[in-house]
């Protein structure tokens, strides 16, 4: 039997974008991990970059937490992690990476090609040591695992988020993950003194905003990443958002088809929260 023209791990294939960036697709459902400009770029703009991670952790104070909501093939962990090393003495506090997945197939196969993937290959270690025990450490950075499905463990006790990177699949592939419920769960891990804190996600889409809005969050336009003009910021805190979504964002709302929340229905009860939401205070 010939091989697969794409090398295969469980429900995941490696392939080639049309502008020559490997990235990972799911065989089920089609869908390619960071589409748009390739994984390595898109990690470091929307996730890295966007929340000024550097300067972060250039002031000191307690660990900067980051939940990695969708591991995949470790591109936003690993941007985030080599971020803190390249700081090396002037990072003035410890890095802490609690990353959730339900399979590992996609890390595996991006280790397996250097070429395709290269900017994981300074971190391989930490990969195959966070796949084996679930856990890795360097001086200044800890990065732990939490596998298989996300909802228990965000009903259970996690050390408090300073950013969310929020990139499952999207919500046509993984309607589970978007819905109210999960990120009111995600929310209450955010953190609430000083800053508070940011999640990023690359959906740009109204029911996306709608649900963050419904789950607790402020929520803001995010960095154009490659073919997507916008993406989302959401935050705890009202000032911590470069550019909040205003009333003009309610007024397309009400003219919108996709008004209702991932995952849930347009009810009266639903109409009035947002209406009433702090956010257009």
């Amino acid at each position: 039997m010939s091989e697969p023209s794409h090398p295969r791990d469980g429900d995941f294939e490696l392939v080639t974008l049309r502008n020559g960036h490997r990235a990972v697709r799911h065989l089920g459902h089609g869908e390619v991990m960071h589409p748009a400009v390739g994984p390595w770029q898109e990690a470091l703009r929307l996730y890295v970059d966007q929340p000024g991670l550097a300067d972060r952790l250039k002031q000191p104070g307690p660990p900067l937490v980051i939940h990695d909501v969708g591991l995949g093939a470790a591109t936003n962990a690993v941007a985030a992690l080599t971020r803190a090393r390249e700081l090396g003495p002037d990072r003035a506090r410890d890095l802490h990476v609690v990353s959730f997945e339900v399979d590992l197939a996609p890390l595996r196969l991006a280790l397996a090609d250097a070429e395709g993937f290269p900017f994981l290959q300074p971190f391989r270690d930490a990969c195959e040591g966070l796949m084996k025990h679930g856990t890795w450490s360097e001086p200044g950075i800890h990065w732990e695992l939490k596998l298989g499905d996300a909802v228990p463990f965000l009903e259970s006790e996690l050390p408090p988020a300073d950013l969310v990177f929020f990139d499952p699949f999207s919500p046509a592939s993984n309607p589970d993950m978007w819905t109210e419920g999960v990120l009111a769960r995600v929310r209450r891990h955010c953190r609430e003194d000083g800053e508070g804190a940011l999640l990023m996600t690359y959906s740009a889409a109204t029911p996306t905003r709608v649900t963050l809005l419904l789950a607790g969050f402020y929520v803001g336009a995010g960095v154009s990443t490659g073919t997507k003009g916008e993406t989302t910021v959401a935050s705890t805190r009202f000032e911590s958002l470069a550019a909040p979504l205003g009333t003009r964002w309610l007024e397309r709302w009400e003219r919108s088809s996709s008004r209702a929340p991932h995952g849930g229905t347009l009810t009266p009860e639903v109409e009035r929260r947002l209406r009433t939401h702090p956010q257009w205070r």
